[in-house]
């Protein structure tokens, strides 16, 4: 074994026994490398890892100003590997065990007001080429919760304009059906019929729902790009990306009093406690439900 046959075997368990997507496996990689690299350089092999040697890698992590989000998943990525060299009976002692990672505080992230996404998406020229499929996008975005991925590769196979709801593949290929509002039916069926119609739709691309004008589906980064103009273009103060949509979606269905599971269904998380963190309640919301609800108030 070398830490090359033995990164490419962890990259297989994870593409095919874990059912991870290719993201999360270029994460996964990237941060066991990066102490690989480290092990290297010290001719250490790693079915020979002491504690100690990750306990020294940690302590140069520390040093490199790496903030400690960033030190926490790499110490996650590391612990995987090695589990899974447990599992394939390669070593016997886990050189992870006792790793503890920094403390991380929770970061909530932005969320957007229901007046500041009708603002975004009347902030679209829709004289523009791309202004009706954009209407769309951010549509779709907040009325189903996507992740950037699952949108981009949203197909029109998977669109049931009759009953309401759209086919989702997720994480790890699962897929679940996610409600989707008439408003965002609408706009879906305006693009579809009347824009993407036109298109000069390159071979293995025709079923994809959202395309560039060469006629194939959409980058991820296509979609920043769409959010972060029309941010910049209505003065909003706020960081921004796909994925913030997605927590308004999530944070207003618990406002407006969804069940928490019927929230985790519609956002594909294996794990409520995932919901639990992703949809916080604003503080505003907490007060006005104590003092509507505590028969002390």
């Amino acid at each position: 074994m070398s830490w090359e046959s033995s990164i490419n075997a962890f990259k297989s368990y994870l593409k095919i026994e874990r059912s991870l997507s290719d993201n999360s496996i270029l994460a996964y990689i990237r941060d066991v490398k990066k102490f690989a690299d480290y092990a290297i350089n010290l001719e250490l092999s790693e079915l020979k890892i002491e504690r100690k040697d990750i306990s020294t890698f940690l302590v140069l992590l520390k040093k490199s100003n790496i903030s400690a989000r960033s030190q926490a998943r790499i110490i996650s990525g590391i612990k995987a590997f090695y589990k899974y060299l447990i599992l394939e009976d390669y070593i016997k002692y886990n050189p992870t065990d006792l790793v503890e990672s920094p403390k991380i505080g929770f970061k909530l992230p932005d969320t957007l007001s229901l007046i500041e996404i009708d603002k975004l998406i009347s902030a679209i020229d829709l004289s523009q080429q791309h202004g009706e499929r954009n209407r769309s996008i951010l549509e779709t975005l907040y009325s189903c919760g996507l992740r950037v991925s699952e949108l981009i590769n949203l197909q029109l196979s998977n669109i049931n304009f009759n009953e309401n709801y759209i086919k989702v593949t997720g994480k790890g290929n699962k897929q679940r059906l996610s409600p989707i509002s008439g408003k965002a039916l609408k706009y879906l069926s305006i693009y579809i019929n009347e824009v993407r119609i036109h298109l000069d739709i390159k071979k293995g691309n025709s079923d994809f729902v959202f395309l560039n004008n060469r006629g194939t589906k959409l980058s991820r980064v296509m979609i920043f790009l769409i959010i972060k103009k029309l941010a910049e273009k209505i003065g909003l103060n706020k960081k921004i990306s796909p994925h913030t949509f997605r927590h308004s979606f999530a944070t207003h269905l618990i406002e407006g009093g969804a069940d928490l599971r019927a929230v985790q269904e519609m956002l594909g998380h294996s794990s409520i406690t995932t919901t639990e963190i992703y949809t916080h309640l604003d503080n505003d919301y907490l007060r006005s439900n104590i003092i509507q609800f505590h028969p002390r108030s």
